[in-house]
This record gives C-alpha cells, sequence and structure tokens, in this order.
C-alpha cells in the first residue's frame, strides 16, 4: 500500500495525523514508551483526549467503509501507537458491520505490531462479537489459535470470550486454557488467571473446581482466586 512521504498514512488520515502532532506531549510519551518497555513510540496523548480527537476527525471526515483494509492497515503500520489504537476504535465502532471474511485481517493485526494493549482490544471488543456473530466458526478457529507458535493468537483464544459471562462457551474455555498449561510466558498465564477471574463472576463454582482439578501456573491460579478467597 503506498504511503504519503509527508506523514506516512494515506491521504484520508492526514487530518488524523495533524491532529495528533498538534496534541503532542513529549513527557507523556516519554512516560508511555517506557510502559510499553520502549516497543512502540508514542505521540504522548492519553486515551480519553485520543478518543475525542478521533470522533472529532470521523464527524469532520466521515467513517470509512467498515473493516476498509487500506484505512486500517495504513493505522497500523503507521509508527505511533496512537494510531494503532485507533484502528482498534475504529473496529469497535463498527463491530456490527462486521463481515465473516474480515477474520483474516483480524488476525492480521493481532500478530503485527503486537503487544498486550492492541491485542487484549481486538481479542474483547472485536473477535468476542465476531464470534458471537459468526459461532459457527468459534471452535474451529480459535482450537487453532489456542495451539500457535504466535503467543498473540494463543492470548487471543483464551481471552476473547471476556464479556461473555453467561453465553461463555466454558468447555472451550478451559480446554484452550489446558493446551496452553506450562506455558512460562507471563502473557499466557495472565491472561488465564484474568479468564478464569472474570468468568468466575458470572459461575464461581465452576471455576473453583476447574482450579482444584487442573495445574495452573501459580500466578494464573493467584489471579483466577483472587476475588474468590
Amino acid at each position: 500500500m503506498k504511503k504519503t512521504e509527508k506523514v506516512g498514512v494515506i491521504p484520508y488520515l492526514i487530518p488524523l495525523q495533524e491532529a495528533f502532532a498538534l496534541h503532542a506531549n513529549a513527557e507523556n510519551a516519554k512516560a508511555m514508551e517506557a510502559y510499553m518497555k520502549e516497543h512502540f513510540p508514542f505521540f504522548g496523548i492519553k486515551a480519553t483526549p485520543r478518543r475525542g480527537l478521533l470522533a472529532a476527525f470521523l464527524k469532520e471526515h466521515g467513517m470509512p467503509t467498515p473493516f476498509d483494509p487500506e484505512v486500517l492497515r495504513s493505522l497500523w503500520n503507521a509508527p505511533q501507537r496512537e494510531f494503532h489504537h485507533s484502528a482498534v476504535d475504529i473496529m469497535e465502532k463498527q463491530i456490527r458491520s462486521i463481515k465473516e471474511s474480515d477474520l483474516s485481517l483480524i488476525e492480521e493485526y493481532i500478530v503485527t505490531n503486537s503487544w498486550w494493549d492492541t491485542v487484549d482490544g481486538l481479542s474483547s471488543w472485536i473477535c468476542g462479537p465476531y464470534f458471537l456473530k459468526f459461532p459457527e466458526h468459534k471452535a474451529q478457529i480459535t482450537d487453532q489459535w489456542a495451539v500457535h507458535h504466535n503467543m498473540w493468537l494463543r492470548r487471543a483464544s483464551i481471552i476473547f470470550q471476556l464479556a461473555y459471562k453467561e453465553k461463555t462457551d466454558t468447555e472451550l474455555l478451559f480446554r484452550h486454557i489446558r493446551l496452553n498449561l506450562g506455558s512460562k510466558e507471563f502473557f499466557i498465564n495472565k491472561a488465564i488467571g484474568w479468564a478464569l477471574r472474570e468468568y468466575a463472576k458470572t459461575d464461581a463454582d465452576a471455576v473453583k473446581q476447574f482450579v482444584s482439578q487442573t495445574e495452573l501456573h501459580s500466578l494464573s491460579k493467584r489471579e483466577a482466586l483472587r476475588r474468590l478467597i
């Protein structure tokens, strides 16, 4: 995809880039980059004002076609993390219009410029609603993710049901957790504990029983039971 030399995004997105640059905060950026382990540069715009700038941009310039790959890839391939967050925010706004074929794009974003902040948003806000809309793909796709060599797809397989509550496929959740037992990855073990803790709000007994019968990593177990003890 061709990008403009001036700002590294397609022409439609130039006003958003200019708004971000105008509101950049070097002190905030330094702190954000340190918090994110120097994986990405930042403009230094916190979440609430960033979303306000995006909302103003969309109001003036119009919402892109739902899940437009040119717009989303341009945001995702831009350097500053605020662009990546904005891509997730746009997808969330358009989630009701997601198509069955859009899943390949979502997988692409999960494994590109990956870190917990975007992966968690993509998993809960995008993949979660996607699999409710297209449940026939849920087990097949997420079973593949659960054993994928890419850690972030495995994390997504564990946490995509975070907001499901009573709609949670418990068998699927527990299967994906079991498939990742023994992992030394912090983000996998944290995800296991997080998913169990969230589901415990719906069925505490099921979580207690699962934890008692499963050799979880100490981090996962501690997180799972944090509100049940």
